[in-house]
């Protein structure tokens, strides 16, 4: 799954400079404000640039940020992995990629479950309608930047450095919200958990009543990633959330637009290609997995009572 997150970058630059995606417009097209939605609020941001040089910015964020979590913020990816098959146990803290791949994967399975149950009751989950795939695509790659500095960082961080810190300094106030459980006093998770279902819940109506919304099927889905991505803001910091939420956004579009260039066929269309659906089943058994270790590593950290020793 790293390979193909990693391999996405190329794919996306591709998709934004060279492919026809856009019909009447490419990479020059120009951007005269940016319709932001955070924290639940909708505003225009006056902006003048053109849309490759906006993509370029944001792909140059995400890259780094990649690059951070390889890196970080204990010790490398690979020596993380190689820990966990020689030990069995996997420090989950101790690189921000390996929660970022567990988590997704276990995003990407729950919200198929979910979608599966409603599809069983009749309750559909209808994206808002695409004017342009092009202009999609750079809205999708912007919206994890946005939505997670809105509902993670404002609504959840702010409020938890004002519960729990015990300094004032600027700079405590910035590691704060970037890591909330390492660099806050937070001596019990339950009001954190409150605010992050709270946050959750406001994230999934917010899909449903901003603009062109998802139809009402959204709701549940959305609100279960909300929980997911608060939850992974607090315990492994604000890189990890908004890697998963690049991973749901930016990391499956690039995939589908590129194939939707290559094979001639709608990017709604490219979603059912065979390459997108070995993708989703790559997906859904590492989502199993993921939760299989995190249960096993739950298991083996529980402390023994005297009669297990």
């Amino acid at each position: 799954m790293f390979g193909m997150m990693f391999l996405s970058f190329p794919l996306g630059t591709y998709v934004m400079f060279n492919s026809e995606l856009g019909d009447d417009i490419n990479f020059e097209y120009p951007i005269n404000q940016f319709e932001v939605f955070v924290a639940g609020i909708g505003f225009s941001i006056p902006i003048e640039v053109e849309i490759g040089d906006a993509f370029i910015f944001l792909w140059s964020t995400y890259i780094i940020l990649f690059t951070i979590a390889m890196f970080g913020p204990k010790e490398g990816f690979l020596k993380t992995l190689s820990s966990f098959l020689s030990r069995g146990k996997i420090k989950m803290d101790a690189n921000y990629m390996v929660a970022v791949t567990t988590w997704f994967s276990i995003l990407i399975l729950i919200s198929a479950i979910i979608n599966f149950i409603q599809e069983i009751f009749g309750v559909s989950t209808i994206p808002p309608p695409v004017k342009n795939d092009l202009l999609q695509f750079f809205y999708v790659s912007l919206a994890p930047i946005t939505e997670e500095i809105g509902f993670r960082v404002i609504l959840i961080g702010i409020p938890l450095f004002a519960l729990y810190s015990n300094r004032a300094s600027i700079g405590h106030f910035f590691k704060g919200l970037w890591h909330p459980s390492t660099n806050l006093q937070i001596y019990e998770s339950r009001r954190a958990i409150i605010l992050i279902i709270i946050v959750a819940v406001f994230f999934g109506l917010s899909h449903i009543i901003s603009g062109e919304s998802w139809s009402n099927g959204k709701f549940v889905q959305a609100t279960v990633s909300g929980i997911i991505l608060g939850w992974l803001y607090f315990r492994y910091g604000f890189i990890s959330a908004i890697l998963v939420h690049w991973g749901t956004n930016y990391f499956i579009f690039s995939y589908a637009s590129f194939i939707s260039e290559i094979s001639f066929i709608s990017v709604e269309d490219a979603f059912s290609h065979s390459l997108i659906n070995t993708m989703e089943i790559i997906f859904l058994i590492s989502g199993v997995l993921s939760i299989s270790v995190l249960l096993a590593n739950y298991f083996y950290s529980k402390p023994k009572t005297s009669l297990e020793v």
